[in-house]
């Protein structure tokens, strides 16, 4: 702590002095539940938020390693407030669970009375529930997953999804690992992914996120429907399939403004899923088209406002987003947290 190259203030900001010669060492602890502010030259500023720890907290890291990082690396004692809030704010995430019972109905669990009554009051979240089985659940609306997980968040109880997936189509689909191979991070991102089943990879630009999409493709074997930003990124998306996979031509198809496929793997632009025509989404079809066993989001920082609602109807089917970064202009970070996955 004497000459630490972080400095924790009260505002449960971080400053990262950049040429302390222990500050990458730092900036790689810290930056799995803090979100990178600003970086001019000499001091980079970090900020310790609820999104950030929950995120943390469900890729396996607890408060105890959290406050750990903290005080190694800060050359001054911890403000004992910003340590009660990581401890609260962490120990939020998993006390609610989503889960399935055995006649497959979706149930909000919590072994804290306190907590399941506390937001089975809620105005937003009450018309979302349907019967109250047990003591400690309360069945939810079949279609209202997403919602449910939305509403939570925003009140401050982030609900842990156990409810399981649809498998979708089967669809053979292998990685062409000829002269080269998944890297240790892209397959540890992988299999991360498969455990979990729905979820957002951050790689920095340049690092393999299409990799990690063609992994975890080849992972699931199912019908995929792959959504990006442009038919530029959709052509790139197609060229590395074929190059890195064992898919063919035939098996790949394009849906965009110009040309309109529907395939085993099909590479969707979000403009199109957001068209409308006569005051109506005109290509929605295209979610039910094929019964999809995973929907990859590229890019998925500029997720279009709208495709949100539209993933809300997804949360059956398992999905992936990639990114560079889970900073929104629009401050959504929460609906990708609670939609497509921490």
């Amino acid at each position: 702590m004497a000459d630490g190259p972080l400095i924790v203030q009260s505002d449960r900001t971080v400053l990262l002095e950049v040429a302390h010669p222990q500050a990458e060492t730092a900036r790689h602890e810290l930056a799995v539940f803090a979100e990178l502010e600003r970086a001019p030259e000499h001091i980079h500023t970090y900020r310790i938020t609820r999104l950030g720890l929950w995120n943390a907290r469900a890729a396996g890291h607890d408060a105890e390693a959290m406050l750990d990082t903290l005080d190694r690396w800060s050359r001054f004692p911890v403000p004992a407030s910003v340590s009660t809030d990581i401890r609260e704010s962490v120990n939020r995430y998993g006390r609610l669970v989503i889960e399935r019972n055995g006649d497959g109905e979706l149930v909000l669990r919590s072994s804290d009375a306190a907590v399941l009554s506390e937001v089975s009051r809620n105005k937003r979240i009450a018309p979302l529930l349907i019967g109250r089985p047990s003591d400690d659940s309360f069945l939810i609306d079949a279609w209202a997953r997403g919602h449910i997980k939305q509403e939570l968040l925003k009140i401050g109880w982030p609900a842990e999804d156990l409810a399981g997936y649809t498998p979708g189509t089967p669809h053979p689909i292998d990685l062409a690992e000829d002269g080269w191979s998944l890297r240790p991070y892209q397959r540890q991102a992988v299999e991360s992914f498969s455990e979990g089943g729905s979820g957002v990879v951050v790689l920095p630009c340049g690092a393999g996120k299409t990799l990690v999409g063609a992994g975890a493709m080849a992972d699931t074997r199912t019908t995929t429907l792959i959504l990006v930003t442009n038919t530029v990124s959709a052509r790139q998306w197609r060229d590395e399939l074929l190059r890195r996979t064992s898919l063919t031509p035939d098996e790949i198809g394009e849906y965009s403004g110009q040309v309109k496929e529907i395939k085993p793997v099909t590479i969707a632009t979000y403009q199109i899923l957001t068209a409308k025509r006569k005051g109506q989404y005109a290509h929605l079809a295209l979610l039910d088209a094929l019964d999809w066993g995973l929907v990859l989001y590229d890019e998925v920082h500029l997720l279009p406002a709208p495709v949100f609602k539209l993933t809300a109807d997804l949360q059956a089917r398992r999905r992936l987003g990639l990114t560079a970064t889970l900073v929104r202009e629009d401050g959504r970070e929460g609906d990708v947290f609670s939609l497509i996955g921490p």
